[in-house]
């Protein structure tokens, strides 16, 4: 059973550190720059464009229709708190009702006594100055006068304060002073106007209720005459408040209350009495000497008791027989006999006075009750009167409430409102510019510029896809980095074998000795998602410094289509792979060796139209094996994968492939589907080389080769020091020794 698979790693998280910020803001430093200088310079030049405009700033302070002393009938009321209240000011300054009288002028009749100020009745012609301004030929209508002048004011709340600001900016500075102080006296002048007016509206409206309510009186008046006059009513029931006239109301009330206390009287003695009769035995008989409060039945009820007490102490010794017990009983039986007699006298007593109480109280309810019949009947008679004249009260105290609230509103009309809005401060003409603020917008600029460009830059890395740093492709592809090879390489035979990019190609090279699992993984080849990657330059400078080390090493092209080898070789491509793969040349006769000792080239010849496929023969593959029995490597190079087939056909016949990706030239996707094709195809990916860094400007990549080349800089200074002092002796010379650079062909 095969075994499993084990998982693969998953790709590590992305996380940029501080920095890959500044690595970006280096890379697109061009971008960031650009734009920030198109900003300060598009900025400097409108600022310095523009006309310098003057400010003139008339401050007010603005209260609440109040009146400067206390109205008539009584304290000001203070005004509640309106969070609102400035902001509507702020409204009411810039509208049509107030500046179109600013831009207008006072109309004829219009001066009034609070208008009387002369800058008010000067006609500033801002209709032709605003005209003037925008270098029109024809005064603007005040419809668009309005709409510009909104764009020369600015109202705001003083910090800190409850006053009003009115700034006006101008290009003429005595301008911009007249339109502030004429626009807070119109809006002072408005306020006032309107306010007068609503007092006159409200003073015609009572007015008019005053005169219906008058009206109603003298109806109801003549209505109460004739009425009192069909009734023959005297002037003392005329003159009172209710329809009784026998008696007074209090007369009648005291008679009310004189029966209520007859009737109490009445039903007290009449209850005590029946009591009376009820509980004649011993115990209730002391109840009701209590209840009545009788002097003599209390001092016989006293007698009995002390009588009841000596008896019975003397009982128990003596026996019911002995002489002091039957003194006893006898005067005890003498006092319960007067007692008796007592009681009944004091019933007695007590129906004389029932029947008294019950006489006064039945002639204090007939008094009452004949009282109220005569009331009654009066009230029925003069009813309607006293309606007709209650109804006529209630519409003289209306129509008096009315003419107070008048002449309260009058005087309150010709009260002193200067107070409302008040000018704190005049406005004044400005002698030094407020607009533009040059140095303000200058720096403006500036960091617009920069934050502007910053952000441009991020975005357009955000917008790129492609690779750009080696973690980048590691967690693209999974698969390691095996160089970072720089800008601006081109052939090591011309650079020399101490040139700076040489070792970047001996670190491929020693990358690729230890990367392969087996030694007889001789042959490879490099791809690549897109054309132009550097394909071809990484897979011969890699041979050249394979054979420097001294292998025997095979550099064939196979990119059939576009060769490109043989033009760094400065070789004729007549005769090449092509010839041999068609049986028409011998592999001697094909294969070219170079003035490099160990390197031999085979280029790729001319390809018939007819044999498009012919990497994919079964001469193809006899060819790798032969070529790996004849040299320690062969290194082929290849068409990019995405375009044709050939690569990946090479890809599945050779031991290895290298996937080179150019620094921020294809999107990563492109750099994933190319591995997923070598790996389709049976392809060995040994990993990933990372072309054309700009090792100068991305710092990033400093660390994987920054030092060699800090190094042979160095030495190329001391080298330079030792020939200007005529020291003939190199220094830090290969072992090789110097090679000719020129081919032999």
């Amino acid at each position: 059973m095969e075994a499993a698979k084990p998982p693969s790693n998953p790709a590590p998280e992305s996380k940029l550190h501080f920095l890959d910020y500044w690595r970006i803001i280096r890379i697109r430093k061009a971008v960031i720059l650009t734009v920030f200088l198109l900003v300060v310079m598009t900025t400097t030049a409108v600022t310095l464009m523009l006309k310098p405009s003057y400010s003139s700033t008339v401050r007010i302070a603005v209260e609440k229709d109040t009146s400067d002393i206390a109205p008539l009938g009584g304290a000001q009321a203070a005004a509640a708190y309106d969070p609102y209240f400035i902001q509507t000011e702020f409204e009411r300054i810039q509208s049509r009702s107030v500046l179109y009288r600013v831009i207008e002028g006072l109309k004829p009749g219009e001066v009034e006594e609070s208008d009387s100020d002369e800058s008010l009745s000067v006609d500033l012609k801002l209709n032709e100055r605003f005209a003037k301004d925008l270098e029109l030929s024809k005064p603007l209508k005040t419809t668009d006068s309005y709409q510009y002048l909104l764009k020369l004011i600015d109202v705001r709340q003083s910090r800190n304060t409850s006053l009003i600001e009115i700034r006006v900016f101008n290009h003429d500075p005595a301008l911009a002073r007249d339109i502030a102080n004429r626009i807070a006296k119109v809006y002072r002048s408005s306020r006032l106007k309107t306010r007068k007016a609503m007092s006159d509206r409200g003073i015609k409206a009572l007015q008019i209720r005053l005169d219906e309510q008058t009206k109603d009186v003298k109806l109801t008046q003549a209505e109460l005459q004739k009425e009192r006059e069909e009734q023959q009513i005297s002037d003392a029931v005329a003159e009172g408040s209710s329809a009784s006239y026998t008696l007074e109301p209090a007369t009648v009330a005291r008679w009310e209350t004189e029966a209520n206390t007859a009737e109490a009287a009445y039903m007290q003695s009449k209850t005590l009495l029946e009591e009376l009769i009820a509980k004649r035995d011993k115990k209730q008989m002391a109840a009701i000497a209590v209840a009545y409060n009788d002097p003599q039945l209390a001092v016989l009820f006293e007698k009995r008791l002390e009588a009841d007490v000596q008896m019975v102490g003397l009982l128990p010794d003596l026996g019911d027989q002995h002489p002091i017990i039957l003194k006893a009983q006898k005067i005890l039986a003498e006092i319960n006999k007067q007692i008796e007699s007592r009681v009944d006298d004091v019933i007695e007593g007590l129906r004389s006075r029932t029947k008294a109480a019950q006489s006064s109280f039945d002639l204090m309810a007939g008094k009452v009750t004949s009282a109220k019949k005569t009331e009654i009947g009066a009230g029925q008679k003069y009813r309607k009167y006293f309606q007709i004249k209650r109804e006529l009260e209630s519409l003289q105290r209306v129509r008096d409430a009315l003419r107070l609230r008048i002449l309260q509103e009058s005087i309150d009309k010709d009260i002193p409102k200067d107070s409302i809005v008040e000018i704190t401060d005049q406005a004044e003409q400005s002698t030094v510019p407020t607009r533009p603020k040059v140095a303000l917008n200058i720096v403006l600029g500036v960091i617009v510029g920069l934050v502007l460009g910053v952000g441009l830059a991020f975005f357009i890395e955000y917008l790129d896809t492609s690779v750009k740093t080696i973690d980048d492709v590691e967690r693209a592809v999974q698969a390691p980095v095996l160089a970072v090879i720089p800008q601006n390489v081109g052939s090591l035979l011309l650079e020399g074998a101490d040139s700076p990019h040489a070792e970047a190609y001996r670190v491929l090279r020693t990358n690729v000795l230890f990367s392969r699992k087996n030694d007889s993984l001789t042959t490879l080849t490099v791809v690549s998602g897109g054309a132009g990657e550097g394909k071809s330059t990484t897979i011969f400078n890699l041979a050249i410094v394979f054979a420097q080390n001294g292998h025997r090493v095979l550099i064939v092209d196979s990119d059939l289509r576009r060769p490109s080898l043989h033009k760094i070789l400065n070789v004729t491509n007549s005769v090449g792979l092509t010839n041999y793969l068609l049986r028409q040349n011998t592999l001697e006769q094909v294969i070219q060796t170079t003035q490099l000792q160990g390197l031999d080239f085979l280029p790729s010849g001319k390809l018939p139209s007819s044999s498009m496929g012919i990497l994919n023969s079964v001469r193809m593959k006899e060819f790798v094996k032969e070529a790996k029995t004849r040299y320690d490597f062969v290194f082929f190079d290849s068409p990019p994968i995405m375009g044709v087939s050939d690569a990946s056909i090479l890809a599945s016949e050779v031991d290895l492939a290298l996937l080179v990706v150019q620094y921020r030239k294809y999107p990563q996707a492109m750099t994933v589907r190319a591995k997923q094709m070598v790996e389709k195809v049976g392809g060995r990916l040994l990993g990933v080389v990372l072309n054309n860094i700009n090792i100068s400007q991305d710092s990033y990549y400093y660390y994987y080769s920054g030092y060699y080349y800090d190094y042979y800089s160095k030495r190329d200074d001391e080298d330079a020091t030792a020939k200007k002092n005529g020291d003939k002796k190199k220094k830090g010379v290969m072992d090789r020794g110097d090679v000719d650079l020129k081919p032999k062909y």
